[in-house]
């Protein structure tokens, strides 16, 4: 195992430092090349340096280069240094981050990531947490939590009785919400189509003037960076009309609830504290290794009752076990790349990084403006729309960045326009790597 470990090592160091010359998507006859790794299952065993070897010579050119600096699409980070190591260590730890007897030390720096994070983000330091997958069981964890809430004051015991003969519940959300957070309130029995739709303002923001009457039990969700624009709902505005009527106010910041981290943009979040739940993702703005959601409940106490099971193996809860505040049982320790990620970068570095990438948007918005392109959002955080003229040709201008391969966005559709969507959320991506960018998006388009 010891050679096979210093392989692995090595072929991922070699793999990180070559990222800046590769170009972001993979040639396409590297694509094609993944066809050797097919065909039926072996009936013999294979010398693990055999797979290793397989997988790096032939895997690793095929992969698309998110690490890297260059990659704009989907809001996606790369993978800090320190949660790159941690997470090679944590897999030869091999913990399951289920009970603190099965893991003292996973369940431990979760405990310390959780207060970090809800201080970083400005969150009440006495709310419950679980870390999750995404945002999509962020969001279904936190919305748990608020179904149970909203019923157990209804008199109704969903976990216990479920969803039949239940008292209705109103969930609103907005015109603009992310179809993830819809998903989850499918999985809940929430339903999609049965939710209230508050309209949205131009940049996709709730309009507070539209919001219905919401009869109890209510839930309400809001939003706190959109995916296309950035934008942010008035959420002092629309929690405090909420909570009049008792409902639960639920926030779904995949990617900008991070805006509270960094002093300039902070004044985006203003009101957002005052919700009930939030969720996030951890693999994007703090650049934590794929899979790491977050998810935050002002009242522990549904959240637990949503999510804790029990059986007679189990010890008693007398302290914060994760399998009661999360989907999962076994789940790998999430937590620990979290606290590497914060330690590593402190304070100040998630600030810095923030801000950085929301410069950078900017950047290339300001830049291609100025080359005579539409930008069709207000670019306050690291989200940037353009429009190269007509639907057809910027489809044609998307596609020849793609194949260009120096940087890599994707298409959208917003407000009955198709549009490029530019995202920056990686630690990797350098002022060089937008200037660099920049000219390419400009020689595809012209």
């Amino acid at each position: 195992m010891d050679t096979l470990l210093r392989d692995a090592a090595e072929r991922g160091i070699r793999y990180r430092a070559g990222l800046p010359e590769r170009r972001v998507a993979p040639a396409p006859e590297d694509v094609a090349r993944l066809a050797q790794l097919r065909g039926p299952l072996p009936d013999e065993p294979t010398d693990p340096a055999r797979v290793l070897a397989l997988l790096d010579d032939i895997g690793s050119p095929a992969t698309v280069t998110n690490a890297g600096g260059r990659y704009f699409g989907f809001v996606q980070g790369s993978s800090l240094p320190a949660a790159v190591a941690t997470s090679w260590l944590l897999s030869a730890w091999d913990q399951n981050a289920c009970l603190s007897v099965m893991s003292p030390v996973s369940i431990a720096l979760e405990e310390v990531a959780l207060a970090w994070l809800l201080d970083i983000l400005g969150l009440p330091a006495a709310c419950g947490g679980s870390f999750v997958s995404g945002a999509t069981m962020a969001n279904f964890t936190c919305l748990a939590a608020a179904r149970h809430h909203v019923l157990a004051q209804a008199g109704w015991d969903v976990e216990a009785r479920g969803l039949f003969d239940a008292p209705p519940v109103t969930v609103a959300v907005g015109a603009e919400a992310h179809p993830t957070l819809l998903k989850a309130l499918a999985m809940l029995g929430l339903g999609r189509q049965r939710v209230l739709t508050v309209p949205a303002d131009a940049q996709g923001r709730m309009r507070g003037d539209a919001l219905p009457p919401l009869p109890a039990p209510a839930i309400l969700c809001l939003q706190a960076g959109n995916v296309n624009t950035g934008a942010f709902d008035p959420a002092g505005e629309i929690c405090a009309r909420a909570h009049q009527t008792g409902a639960w106010v639920h926030v779904d910041g995949a990617f900008g609830l991070w805006a509270a981290a960094a002093p300039e943009r902070a004044h985006l979040m203003r009101g957002f504290a005052d919700a009930d739940s939030w969720a996030t993702d951890a693999h994007k703005w703090l650049n934590v290794c794929y899979d790491s959601g977050l998810a935050f409940v002002r009242h522990e106490a549904a959240l637990r009752r949503a999510m804790s099971i029990s059986a007679a193996y189990l010890p008693p809860q007398d302290v914060r076990e994760p399998m009661h505040c999360t989907p999962e049982g076994s789940r790998r320790a999430r937590g620990v790349e979290v606290w590497a990620a914060l330690r590593s970068l402190g304070r100040r570095g998630v600030a810095e990084m923030v801000e950085r990438n929301c410069r950078q948007a900017a950047r290339l918005a300001e830049g291609l403006r100025a080359a005579g392109f539409e930008v069709l959002n207000e670019v306050e955080l690291n989200q940037a729309l353009v429009a190269f003229g007509d639907a057809a040709h910027t489809r044609r201008t998307i596609e020849r960045i793609q194949a260009d391969g120096t940087c890599w966005c994707g298409p959208t559709e917003w407000h009955g326009r198709t549009a490029m969507r530019i995202s920056v959320s990686s630690w990797a991506t350098t002022d060089e790597d937008i200037e660099q960018s920049l000219a390419a998006m400009l020689r595809c388009a012209t």
